[in-house]
């Protein structure tokens, strides 16, 4: 672990787009969880959180279009 990714730090947006990330396939590990609800900002978990699941949505709608041609 390096010293930015200590879990006493406030985590930045590239680490909170991978916890997001994370979580969402269920593979967060403990010490990036007690950083996240120790240090993190809900309103900036939520933001990404939103904006990953409406990026997947209009991937598969894509998908889907190109498929069905």
């Amino acid at each position: 672990m390096t010293q930015q990714d200590k879990p006493g730090k406030a985590p930045n947006v590239l680490q909170i787009v991978g916890s997001v990330l994370a979580a969402a396939f269920g593979v967060q590990s403990n010490e990036n969880r007690l950083r996240d609800f120790q240090h993190g900002n809900i309103w900036a978990y939520i933001a990404v959180g939103a904006v990953a699941t409406l990026l997947f949505v209009l991937l598969i709608y894509a998908t889907v279009r190109l498929v069905l041609g």
